[in-house]
């Protein structure tokens, strides 16, 4: 299915991959797709050291945010990215939190 936004984001990750900021990057249940919201992006990096130039670049989607994918149940690449107000919302309580821990 063709979605502008998720078009967008395929775009700009192939533009980091080929400038060696990202190793690779998937989309599972591409073809079900039908909104940014529910898309949920997995990367891995060439460098961690390179993340917020990484992060940069995708932070004009309207409600970029990233985690560390932790759970591992939809792809073994090591960050979690979404596109949606609920997930950007948990992932700024679950920063918080781990602030709080420290």
């Amino acid at each position: 299915m063709n979605v502008p936004h998720i078009t967008e984001v395929k775009e700009k990750l192939d533009g980091l991959k080929s400038q060696k900021l990202i190793k690779d990057w998937e989309l599972p249940y591409e073809d079900i797709l039908t909104r940014i919201s529910s898309a949920v992006f997995f990367v891995s990096l060439e460098d961690d050291g390179k993340a917020e130039e990484v992060w940069s670049e995708l932070s004009g989607v309207k409600d970029f945010s990233v985690r560390p994918n932790e759970e591992k149940k939809l792809s073994e690449l090591s960050y979690r990215l979404t596109f949606s107000k609920e997930e950007k919302e948990k992932n700024e309580s679950l920063k918080e939190e781990a602030l709080a821990d420290n």
